[in-house]
């Protein structure tokens, strides 16, 4: 199936990633992020691939009024989305009381709020035509506490909690929800969260491209879940039957800078 898909952070690492492999696939390929040079570039890149038209659509998904506009801009220009990735995210590190409280709340815009109003408002249009795909980028970071990103991990935890159940409740309909849930990976996430000098990242990051080509995959199959790499498999295993004192200790350690 040929259709249109909308990825939000275009503009860097895996949503940049999304966007050329939809298009390598023939699709046609919304890009939304704040940075309108970025996306012209990946436009000019990515465009022609397959067949596949590309729209630029600059926004900061941190706007209340941002999921609204964009698709009142979609309908303006009579696209229909096929495929969702809310891809955009925000992080930051360090104490939680010492964090700026505008920069929390920016973050929980784009990593929470925007993410379920884009959902809301594009899922009654798929549900309608009884084909959709919704890929939301959460992260093996939502499942347990941590310490020093605390926003960030609660944030990502309601990311894969609500996409588990929204999946089920769709069962059926011709539309599915998949969450992917990688790791460290090498993006430019890291550095504009502050936690490039921690520990997690020191031991290693995974590869955007493989990230998204699994994701990618697991979305096109499906699929509720996709935990990317064996050592993220290993450890969100491991959480079940870990002491809860232990665990968010050690995602303290890693966390800290």
């Amino acid at each position: 199936m040929k259709g249109t898909a909308l990825v939000t952070g275009a503009s860097a690492g895996l949503g940049r990633d999304y966007a050329r492999l939809f298009a390598a696939d023939g699709h046609d390929v919304v890009l939304v992020a704040r940075r309108r040079e970025r996306l012209e570039e990946l436009a000019r890149e990515i465009g022609g691939q397959g067949g596949a038209q590309v729209h630029v659509l600059p926004l900061d998904l941190s706007d209340r009024e941002a999921p609204r506009r964009c698709v009142d801009e979609l309908r303006a220009r009579g696209l229909a989305i096929d495929f969702l990735v809310n891809n955009a995210g925000l992080g930051t590190n360090g104490p939680f009381a010492d964090a700026d409280p505008a920069k929390q709340l920016e973050m929980i815009q784009v990593n929470v709020t925007s993410l379920v109003e884009l959902t809301r408002l594009l899922l009654p249009d798929m549900l309608a035509r009884k084909r959709g795909r919704v890929l939301n980028v959460g992260s093996t970071a939502g499942f347990q506490p941590g310490p020093f990103m605390a926003a960030y991990y609660a944030s990502k935890a309601f990311v894969n909690s609500f996409s588990e159940a929204l999946a089920y409740e769709l069962d059926g309909t011709g539309v599915t929800v998949t969450v992917s849930c990688p790791g460290a990976t090498e993006t430019e996430f890291a550095g504009h969260a502050g936690n490039d000098s921690s520990l997690l990242f020191k031991f290693g990051a995974a590869d955007s491209m493989s990230v998204a080509r699994e994701g990618y995959a697991a979305m096109m199959a499906g699929r509720r879940m996709v935990v990317h790499g064996f050592t993220n498999k290993l450890g969100v295993q491991a959480l079940r039957v870990s002491p809860r004192a232990v665990v968010i200790g050690l995602a303290a350690r890693l966390n800290r800078s």
